[in-house]
């Protein structure tokens, strides 16, 4: 690498010596006029600071330019910040990274999309990361490839995105994967994607019924959410289960569930967990009951109605409230 910045064609002559000080042997000379010409925040300079991120001799530069040109969403920039994700140095590659991931314009997918085809893995961890949000449809196919990458980290990231798009189409893959995939996060991911779903179909169920069962709390409490979000009624039963759960974390999920539920079954279950030491889960016990509704949970909210903790009372008093709104209603 080397300086060479360029001149830069009609630009104000007040910028005129930021030239001068670029191209000085002293890295940080070089650093103060890439901040300053960053705060500058015009077109015009852009150049310098791309430039600054392919070019520059001093990492801590590169890594300046790259974090400063976040927000710049022209194809010069975006490309830049692509190439600077093959960086030798990790923490320009971090900052180039972090300034993609905050992309806004879904075109700027388009710009993006042939570095999925890299031969680096943390290029396309990044890329994918950096297109999740905009839901780049066209890519979808490509997308799907990656879900089954050698690399956990590009797995990871092509499952998030793949969740973010929402597409009925991608549900059977997610299921699968919350299944199957090795690492526990991924399955935690994939999980949480199948909430997009419009049918519950038997690898759903099936996909769901297994991470609400895993070895790790972490999936059990994102199944016993999703199916709460869904609705699934065929899988109340494995969700009264957890009310056991030896992870307060997972109850609260379940509780929570079970409520959207308006389970009937679990009032008793729901009455046991009362007697837990965490008052978070006290809390969620007493909001699932209103939800459930029926003079069964109304009884249980009142004789629970004393608890020590002032915060759990404040959910109780809820509950009955949203009994008695029903209660109205009908």
């Amino acid at each position: 690498m080397s300086l060479n910045y360029p001149i830069l064609a009609d630009i104000d002559e007040d910028y005129a010596d930021y030239l001068l000080q670029l191209n000085q042997d002293d890295e940080n000379i070089r650093f103060v006029a890439i901040m300053n010409i960053a705060d500058e925040e015009q077109t015009e300079l852009l150049a310098w600071l791309q430039h600054a991120v392919l070019h520059d001799s001093a990492s801590k530069v590169r890594e300046l330019a790259a974090t400063r040109l976040e927000g710049w969403e022209d194809a010069t920039s975006l490309h830049t910040l692509a190439q600077a994700l093959s960086d030798p140095h990790e923490n320009v590659r971090t900052a180039a990274a972090q300034s993609l991931s905050e992309i806004k314009h879904a075109e700027s997918a388009d710009h993006l999309a042939t570095y999925l085809q890299h031969q680096n893995d943390f290029v396309i961890a990044s890329i994918l990361r950096a297109i999740r949000e905009l839901r780049a449809e066209p890519l979808f196919e490509t997308i799907l490839e990656h879900v089954q990458h050698r690399n956990a980290l590009v797995r990871k990231e092509a499952v998030s995105t793949l969740c973010w798009l929402q597409k009925q189409e991608g549900l059977a893959t997610l299921a699968h994967i919350a299944q199957h995939d090795v690492d526990t996060e991924i399955r935690r991911t994939a999980t949480g994607g199948l909430a997009a779903t419009q049918v519950s179909t038997p690898e759903i169920l099936s996909a769901l019924h297994s991470s609400l069962t895993a070895e790790a709390w972490q999936l059990r409490v994102e199944a016993a959410l999703t199916i709460g979000k869904l609705k699934v009624l065929d899988l109340e039963q494995p969700l009264l289960q957890q009310l056991d759960d030896p992870y307060w974390q997972v109850r609260i999920a379940v509780a929570r569930s079970l409520g959207l539920l308006k389970s009937k079954a679990a009032i008793a279950k729901l009455q046991e967990n009362f007697q837990h030491d965490i008052s978070n889960l006290r809390k969620e016990v007493a909001i699932a009951l209103g939800e459930i509704g029926g003079e069964s949970a109304q009884h249980v909210l009142l004789q629970h109605a004393e608890d020590p903790d002032p915060e759990v009372r404040k959910s109780i008093r809820i509950g009955l409230a949203l009994i008695q709104e029903k209660q109205y209603v009908s």
